[in-house]
This record gives structure tokens, sequence and C-alpha cells, in this order.
């Protein structure tokens, strides 16, 4: 009996020791470790907790050149619903994870990164919270910081080049500027589009929507998705990549439920108005931000763009996104400008 007793005792341990804190996902105050969470076995080498589902974005949103890792994490026997050009709607008791990092050199992962933050985004009942975690210098817990921090880190990138960047932990209200939708915190991301791709997963590589269907976190999606596709893939048509790049950039704001919904400028996927897109649109309200420029997209002449003339910018009154970033996004300019010299008047 005392045998029967210790092995159960050993195995409830363990459990609790091993599983997520479902408890603290929904409680009311946030934890001062992200440890406590208990996401991953091991978070210094971010290997996450067996029901934390590692995913990725066809395209992701530009931060300083940092890298991102996501995880999602689902309650037992719960499921996310699909949405139609929306995430899926995730049960309470669900967290949506992300981690930022540089390598240490570009040219060679196996030196190692440097975990910046880890940034969580919390399904209570009252719906979802968001809050930042920034690492350590010994990068092996990551600690609360509801006012925000600032990091200054180096890397360096694939031609050997030393980068420098003042890297900038969101404080919760800079959070609320592009996770709003309709007055409330909402997740970007993981849309059913987004995530229609293949991913190397530890038992084998499997299309996403397709692992988490095996894996009963969500309940349905459609076959007949129309995807974004990866900007950064010059083989595809650059229109595609153009307004790939815009959707996960700008268009959580720039759309009818987003913060900047009052500017009539969409860059949503699936907006197809040539006015709202940008294309001889006048500004509403930008100020100075228009720099003397009359339309937001001027067919065959980029530097009489507002939209690019925002991309370029560094100046906090004029640069689009307003916060977010401290670098140009140049790879994106070029882009950007090649497909606005392509457009026929």
């Amino acid at each position: 009996m005392k045998k029967i007793l210790k092995h159960f005792f050993v195995l409830f341990i363990c459990t609790y020791i091993y599983s997520v804190d479902e408890e603290l996902i929904l409680s009311q105050e946030f934890p001062d470790k992200l440890s406590d969470f208990r996401f991953f076995k091991d978070a210094s080498a971010q290997v996450p907790h067996d029901k934390v589902i590692p995913y990725e974005l066809i395209s992701t949103l530009f931060s300083d050149y940092s890298y991102k890792q996501r995880w999602v994490y689902v309650p037992n026997e719960k499921k996310a619903k699909y949405q139609e050009d929306w995430v899926f709607n995730f049960p309470t008791g669900s967290a949506l994870i992300k981690t930022f990092y540089y390598p240490i050199d570009e040219r060679n992962p196996e030196l190692g990164k440097n975990l910046l933050e880890t940034r969580l985004l919390l399904k209570k009942d009252q719906g979802w919270e968001a809050v930042s975690y920034a690492w350590n210098k010994e990068q092996n817990e990551a600690f609360k910081k509801i006012a925000g921090k600032t990091i200054n880190v180096s890397w360096t990138d694939f031609m050997g080049e030393e980068r420098d960047v003042r890297y900038r932990v969101p404080n919760v209200n800079q959070c609320k500027e592009c996770h709003d939708a309709d007055d409330k915190i909402s997740p970007i991301g993981p849309k059913a589009r987004n995530i229609n791709k293949d991913f190397a997963f530890k038992e084998d590589t499997f299309n996403q929507l397709t692992y988490w269907m095996n894996r009963q976190i969500i309940d349905e999606y459609p076959l007949d998705l129309v995807s974004p596709v990866d900007w950064t893939d010059e083989s595809k048509d650059i229109n595609d990549r153009v307004r790939s790049y815009l959707d996960i950039n700008c268009g959580h704001c720039h759309s009818p439920t987003g913060n900047a919904n009052s500017t009539g400028l969409y860059l949503h996927l699936n907006e197809t108005r040539n006015i709202n897109l940008g294309v001889f649109k006048k500004p509403v309200a930008t100020g100075r931000g228009s720099g003397g420029l009359k339309y937001s997209i001027v067919p065959g002449e980029p530097e009489e763009s507002i939209l690019l003339h925002r991309m370029i910018s560094m100046d906090p009154g004029v640069m689009m996104p307003e916060s977010g970033r401290a670098l140009t996004h140049t790879e994106a300019v070029e882009m950007v400008r090649d497909w606005i010299l392509l457009m026929e008047d």
C-alpha cells in the first residue's frame, strides 16, 4: 500500500510541476516571473511544455529585425473556433506566447540567442489581457514589465556587420495600440489564413492547421482559404508580397475595426477598393506626417507617396507604425517603392 501511495504521490508531483498553471492564466494578477506559468520545460532553451504548441506565421510583423518564436496553449477538452477573416475564437484559459530575440550571429545560429522579452496574451473570463516579461542578463528568467523597458542590444547580421538597436519592451498601453479591435484587446496573428503553412514539429513536418486539428485545439477551418504569401519570397508576385506585408504590419490598425479606422486607409488583405488602399487618397488628419505630400499612393511616383514617406521616416511624429520600431525596414521600403513604380495611373 505504501508503494502505491508513494507512486501516486510522485505521479501527482510530476504532473503538477510539468503542467501549465491554468489558474494563473485566469488570475486577475500577473505573476512577477514568466516561469510561474510553467509554459516551458526549459525556459532558457525555449523548450515548451508538451501542451504548448509552436507555430509560425506566413508573413511576420517587423520589429527592428528581431526574431520571434510563437506558441499557443489551449486548455484540455476545449477548442478554438474558426472565424472568417479573423483570428480563431480561443476559449477562456488559452494563452498566446511570443518570445522576441536576436541571434548572436545570423550567420551561425549555433552560437545562440539573446532573449529579449516574452509577450503573453491571456484569455480570461472578461476577454484578452496582455503583459510583457523581459529576460534577465543571465537568460534564465523573465520578469514582468508593466511600464515597459529599453534594452540596448547588438547582433551580427548576415553580412557580418555589427548592428545595434535600442529595443523597446512595450508598456501595457502600447500593447493596446496594435492589439485593439472594436475597443477590445485582440490577437493579430493566428488567423487561419496566416498559419496555413507547413511547420517542422518534433514529430514531423505538417501543415499547421492540420496539426492543430489533430491536436484537437481547433474545431474546423475551410479548405479554400485565401492566404497571404511570404513577403520575403521574391519568386512571388510583387503585388501579393506587398499586400501580405501591409496586411500583417499595418492591416490590424488600418481596417474598419482597428485604431486607424477613421482614416479610411485600409491595408488588410481583403481590401479591394483602390481608394481605400491609398491610391490617390488624400489623408484625413496626418498633419506634418504627410510630409507636404498630397496622396497616400501616387502610382508610378513612390517619392510622392505618403505611405512610403512614413515607412522611411524615423521621426516619432511622422513614422508608421508610430511605435514598435527604432529602425527603418530597408528591404520592405525597397519592395514598396518598386511596387508603386510598377503601378499604372
